[in-house]
């Protein structure tokens, strides 16, 4: 049996950058030290959107152009990009459905017994992979460590921890976060 972690989204863009927070910069000593104390398999996903990012539905809807590839802003945070062992799954949507596969195929070969996502944002790409993780992987356990997650507002981060409990995704550490 083995476990994952998966760093969901880590990026200078959602830290420090375009779309980043107080929040988020709280966490990532966190995340830091999560993925230095895991045992396990770490896996990184990263945001990615092309020069066109405007012209898509989600830049219509947030049109605050972030994570364009090969931009310093789509990089992971260099603390969490020194530790990356694996190349990060890139996504151009929230939730990615090449994670999902991955994980299906690698759960047949070697049964993962659960899988752990920290990260940003907790109510967009957080839920949206911890959901996507469920339907993939029914019988896997899955957790948000919610002391390494931050959301676009402490609220949201807070609505998004209570919809995932109510979708059977364990939540770890909820009390331990930086006013999320």
């Amino acid at each position: 049996m083995q476990e994952i972690l998966i760093v969901v989204d880590m990026q200078n863009d959602f830290v420090t950058g375009a779309l980043g927070s107080p929040e988020a910069v709280a966490i990532l000593p966190k995340v830091v030290e999560k993925v230095h104390g895991f045992s396990g398999r770490v896996l990184f996903t990263r945001d990615t959107h092309e020069q066109n990012y405007l012209d898509t539905q989600e830049g219509h809807k947030l049109p605050v152009v972030h994570c364009v590839r090969n931009t310093s802003g789509w990089q992971l945070c260099p603390e969490l990009e020194a530790v990356c062992k694996e190349r990060p799954v890139d996504k151009c949507t929230f939730g990615s459905v090449e994670l999902g596969t991955m994980l299906r195929a690698a759960d047949q070969e070697n049964p993962i017994s659960k899988i752990t996502l920290v990260g940003v944002c907790t109510d967009i790409c957080v839920i949206s992979n911890a959901l996507l993780l469920k339907a993939f992987l029914p019988e896997t356990e899955i957790v948000v460590d919610a002391a390494c997650c931050a959301g676009v507002t402490p609220e949201s981060h807070r609505t998004a921890l209570t919809a995932m409990k109510a979708c059977q995704i364990g939540i770890e550490n909820e009390s331990d976060g930086a006013e999320n």
